[in-house]
């Protein structure tokens, strides 16, 4: 596993254990031992951090198969680069590609809806998203490699499938996010040696009091941090939006003062 949080597994809490999340899921379920298992994730990644600092050991680990999660992070700053995202994500994969590693990147869903975020807020993330998911789609193709879309994934928008913090999976989504990444494999020849159930055991349940408590210590000030960062980038957008709506009425006053001028003749 390469990448941010959710790569971490943050979302699926396992007691005395830490995170868990997708990839262990992964691993078992295609039969994986323990000491084959790499994950080189940590939180708060950004795409420029894989090749510095995560492929090194991926190399010396020389994977059959590497799930690269990452990029969210760098559609909530104001340094946004799709162009060196995409040059960074080509270089990853083409490396791994040259070891023989099937490397499965995310293309990421549209957020906003989760997490419910302000109007122009949530028009600036969308923007941003959608610009990522292009560069990992079109990078994916390059190298001929899957490409797991995860706005496809059935009751990708159900609450049930997000942790109380709604920006990582919970551990139902985290199964989700593991069934259709080894089912994916296996239309790339990979053998399962059993299934991911979606079934929930082993992880900690959240209750209404810890959705309550992140939203009033975490959630409010996670958005105020973030919203300012990405709040030129909505203003843009805004304006962007008023002119084009200017333009709109300015033709169809036109419009309709020619049709006027011709049904007077």
């Amino acid at each position: 596993m390469l990448g941010d949080s959710t790569a971490v597994g943050l979302g699926d809490p396992v007691p005395g254990r830490g995170w868990r999340g997708v990839g262990p899921f992964v691993a078992q379920a295609l039969g994986v031992e323990p000491d084959g298992y790499l994950n080189t994730a940590f939180t708060g990644a950004r795409m420029r951090c894989l090749p510095t600092d995560q492929l090194a050991a991926a190399v010396v680990h020389r994977p059959d198969v590497a799930v690269v999660i990452v990029g969210m992070n760098d559609t909530l700053r104001s340094d946004f680069d799709a162009g060196a995202m995409a040059r960074d994500l080509d270089h990853v994969m083409r490396t791994l590609a040259k070891l023989g590693t099937t490397v499965v990147p995310v293309r990421f869903h549209d957020h906003g809806r989760v997490f419910r975020l302000p109007g122009p807020l949530y028009r600036a993330l969308k923007a941003r998203i959608d610009e990522l998911n292009e560069v990992i789609e079109g990078v994916a193709r390059q190298h001929a490699m899957p490409c797991l879309d995860l706005g496809s994934l059935a009751g990708a928008y159900e609450l049930s499938s997000w942790s109380v913090d709604r920006l990582h999976p919970s551990e139902l989504g985290h199964r989700m996010l593991a069934r259709a990444l080894t089912e994916l494999l296996a239309e790339e020849g990979f053998i399962l040696r059993e299934p991911v159930s979606l079934v929930c055991s082993g992880g900690t349940r959240p209750r209404t009091i810890d959705h309550v408590a992140w939203l009033v210590i975490k959630g409010i000030p996670w958005l105020w941090r973030r919203g300012r960062d990405l709040l030129p980038h909505a203003a843009a957008i805004m304006i962007r939006s008023a002119r084009a709506r200017r333009t709109r009425m300015s033709v169809d006053a036109i419009t309709v003062e020619g049709c006027r001028t011709n049904s007077s003749r």
